[in-house]
C-alpha cells in the first residue's frame, strides 16, 4: 500500500493517503448533529479491533501527549506510588506527567536501545515496598525505535501486583498486534499522526472496565481531560463533551475503511516487512543500527 509520492523521514507526522485527505475535505457539519454522531460512533467502534478492545474507543481533541496526560490525571492521585518503565524520551515523559500530578514515581531505567525484559520488571516490582497504583510502559519507544514486549510486561504486572497496567501506544497502534484483555492492559492510549495515517490532533484512549472504575473514582482535579465526561457524553448522546475536530473524525473513518479493506492482520505483516527492509537497507549501507536485536526493533 504505497500511496505517497513524497516521503516524510520522521516518526510522525506520517504521510496522509490521498483518499483520507479527500475524506477530511467534506463539507462541515454541526458537531451536535445526528450526522456527526453517526460518524463518531463508526470511528469509536471500528477502532475496537485496532486497539484490541471490546469497548468503544474514547476520542479526544489533542496531541498524543494529551492522551498520556489523560491516562495519568484520571486515575493517579497525589501521593500514589507508580512504576514507570523508562526506555527512552517518552517513557521519561510518562514519568514527568505522573510527577506533575503528585505521584511518587519509581523509575525502572533501561539502557536506551534495549527493551525492558519481563524479568527486569519483575525484579524491580519486588523492590518497591509500597502499594503500587499503576505500572506505565511504552509499547513503541519513538526515540529509540524499540518495541517493548507489552504482553509479557502485562503478565508480570498483574502477577506481582494489583496495579493498573497503562500503556503508551502513540507511535505504534495501527501497526502492531494488541489485545487488551490478553495483554492485561487497563488503559491504552494512542495518537492520530503515526500508524493511523492522520494529521496530528486526535488522541485515542481505550479503557477496560477496571480502568473505567479507576477513572470514576479518581480524585485529581481535571476538566477538559476528564474522561468521565467523554464516557458519559458518548453513552448518553453519542457525542463529545467539547467541540471535536469534525474533519479529522471524517478522516479517521476513512482510515478505518482502509484498514478493513486491507485486513488488519495484513496491515501488521506489512509494517513488519517494512521494518525488516529498512533495517536491511541500513546495514547494506554499512551504517550501525541503534537497536541491535531484530526482535527488539519497532
Amino acid at each position: 500500500m504505497l500511496f505517497c509520492k513524497d516521503s516524510l523521514f520522521t516518526p510522525g507526522p506520517t504521510p496522509i493517503p490521498e483518499r483520507v485527505q479527500k475524506a477530511m475535505s467534506q463539507p462541515m457539519v454541526a458537531h451536535r448533529s445526528k450526522v456527526f454522531s453517526k460518524n463518531l460512533e463508526e470511528v469509536a467502534t471500528r477502532l475496537q479491533p485496532v486497539f484490541g478492545t471490546k469497548e468503544p474507543v474514547i476520542i479526544v481533541a489533542g496531541s498524543g501527549t494529551s492522551a498520556l496526560e489523560s491516562a495519568v490525571c484520571n486515575v493517579i492521585n497525589e501521593g500514589d506510588h507508580v512504576v514507570v518503565v523508562v526506555t527512552g524520551v517518552f517513557g521519561e515523559r510518562f514519568a514527568s506527567i505522573c510527577e506533575a500530578y503528585g505521584a511518587e514515581v519509581h523509575r525502572l531505567n533501561i539502557t536506551w536501545g534495549k527493551t525492558c525484559q519481563p524479568e527486569e520488571l519483575e525484579d524491580y516490582l519486588k523492590t518497591v515496598n509500597q502499594p503500587i497504583k499503576a505500572v506505565f510502559a511504552t509499547y513503541c519507544e519513538t526515540s529509540t525505535a524499540v518495541l517493548n514486549p507489552i504482553k509479557e510486561l502485562g503478565e508480570v504486572t498483574k502477577r506481582i501486583s494489583d496495579a493498573l497496567f497503562i500503556v503508551d501506544g502513540v507511535s505504534c497502534i495501527g501497526g502492531v498486534p494488541v489485545n487488551m484483555e490478553e495483554y492485561q492492559i487497563d488503559i491504552l492510549v494512542s495518537g492520530s499522526q503515526k500508524a493511523l495515517m492522520l494529521p496530528p490532533g486526535l488522541a485515542f484512549i481505550a479503557v477496560n472496565q477496571r480502568g473505567k472504575e479507576a477513572i470514576k473514582n479518581g480524585t485529581s482535579k481535571r476538566f477538559y481531560l476528564d474522561l468521565n465526561r467523554y464516557i458519559q457524553s458518548y453513552d448518553e448522546q453519542t457525542t463529545t463533551p467539547f467541540t471535536p475536530p469534525v474533519s479529522l473524525i471524517y478522516g479517521a473513518n476513512e482510515v478505518c475503511q482502509m484498514i478493513e479493506e486491507e485486513g488488519f492482520e495484513q496491515v501488521i505483516k506489512r509494517h513488519a516487512v517494512m521494518r525488516d527492509m529498512t533495517r536491511a537497507g541500513v546495514q547494506a549501507l554499512e551504517l550501525p543500527l541503534f537497536v541491535e536485536k531484530d526482535a527488539d526493533a519497532s
